[in-house]
């Protein structure tokens, strides 16, 4: 399941400098995770970025979380344009 999720996450060197976005849609994990950090909920998180699924929400996190458990992240595309 977290491949599956991990496959939403793209990382583009021409879009915010190669950090990781959400699906190409130009919305950044970071973005994504500093949202929810500052308390907002996931609904509206949704609610404000309409284009957001929820799996895209548990996407951000469970990226997140391959990151600190130093998991592989080889699901992530990368593109090296």
């Amino acid at each position: 399941m977290t491949d599956d999720l991990l496959k939403r996450i793209t990382a583009r060197p021409e879009v915010f400098g190669g950090k990781p976005i959400v699906r190409d849609l130009r919305i950044s994990v970071e973005h994504v995770l500093g949202l929810l950090a500052q308390g907002e909920t996931p609904e509206s998180v949704l609610d404000d970025y309409p284009d957001l699924e929820p799996d895209d929400i548990r996407a951000c996190m469970a990226y997140a979380h391959a990151v600190i458990a130093n998991d592989s992240l080889d699901a992530v595309s990368v593109s090296t344009r």
